[in-house]
């Protein structure tokens, strides 16, 4: 690809990726420390971009130079979101997860497709036993944080500002379209957690796990009803008024790993989970459009229960339910 054509590219993937209310112009300009004037001239082709220039915008907008000059590597460029216990906690993993779905908002054209094979983060914010419980695995068990290392869990363990950053979360997951793909295995995983923390002497009391589980119970009936009606709502909130926005499909054929595929009017931005928290994010065309397309592969092939197919919704929720239901008879 020609130098001019490749910036001229580059400029309109960046137009496409940024809502329609952020100016091109002030983006390039902040991203590169140059002027007004300067970033019209690059935007324009009457100043050459240089390659470290080049490299700070695709940095930024999480684009290939490989694609962007047209070279054909068969390899995929992956921004790493790892959470630590030092310059990026799981705090901060939040609150940029939330920045990342207000942005997602902003865009005319959004819906976020999620394949997975566990209860998904937003889905762990719908009721508070059972967030505490997941906030307080993830920070003594996955990340781990050192001051976490003796404690034993507490169903007081949110703190107020994480309490309401999850519920900002969820409302702002809440307003965005959205597609999701599920399996039966979908509680597996909380319930080898309580079990293993049951089993470790973690928890104060058997009222406590109780407490959880009521939680998990609680979470999976009110995603029956979101999905009953085809809209996502708060706990709380008045459901009848919710515009529709929510597909969910049993997905029988497969388990697939936790991948979210984000649209937003000409984009594709692919999310890959990786050890627990750790999240890959691409924007590389092809990788996304293969995903994009094995996703809609695998709800061709599921059963969409959300509005209707009422006989497969009550089937696939009560396999999940009674999974819970059967713990708490052996605490």
């Amino acid at each position: 690809m020609a130098g001019d054509l490749a910036q001229d590219f580059l400029f309109q993937r960046i137009r496409e990726m940024i809502p329609q209310h952020v100016s091109l112009v002030d983006s390039v300009s902040e991203i590169l420390n140059v002027s007004s004037d300067s970033a019209y001239r690059r935007i324009r082709g009457e100043t050459p971009l240089i390659l470290e220039e080049a490299r700070q915008l695709c940095a930024r907008f999480h684009l290939s130079l490989d694609q962007l000059l047209n070279v054909n590597s068969n390899s995929t460029l992956f921004q790493i979101s790892r959470v630590d216990t030092k310059d990026y906690t799981f705090d901060v993993y939040l609150k940029d997860i939330l920045n990342q779905l207000k942005y997602i908002e902003g865009f005319i054209q959004k819906e976020i497709i999620i394949l997975t094979k566990d209860l998904h983060l937003f889905a762990n914010m719908i009721s508070k036993p059972f967030f505490a419980f997941r906030y307080f695995f993830w920070n003594k068990s996955v990340t781990p944080r050192p001051e976490y290392a003796t404690k034993g869990f507490t169903l007081d363990c949110l703190t107020p500002e994480i309490s309401a950053l999850s519920e900002e979360m969820l409302k702002t997951y809440n307003r965005i379209p959205s597609t999701e793909i599920w399996n039966i295995e979908a509680v597996n995983s909380i319930i080898l957690q309580v079990e293993y923390y049951k089993e470790a002497g973690l928890f104060s009391s058997a009222a406590d796990i109780k407490t959880v589980y009521d939680s998990v119970e609680e979470t999976l009936y009110h995603l029956r009803d979101e999905v009953e009606i085809g809209a996502k709502f708060s706990p709380g909130e008045n459901a009848s008024v919710k515009k529709t926005n929510y597909r969910f499909f049993y997905n029988r054929i497969m388990l697939g790993d936790n991948a979210f595929v984000v649209s937003t009017d000409h984009i594709k931005t692919v999310y890959l989970n990786y050890d627990v928290l750790n999240i890959m994010i691409t924007r590389d065309e092809k990788f996304c459009m293969d995903t994009y397309n094995q996703m809609q592969n695998i709800m061709r092939r599921s059963t969409q229960i959300s509005e209707t197919s009422e006989r497969q919704r009550n089937a696939f929720f009560n396999i999940l339910i009674s999974k819970i239901q059967d713990r708490k008879l052996h605490l």
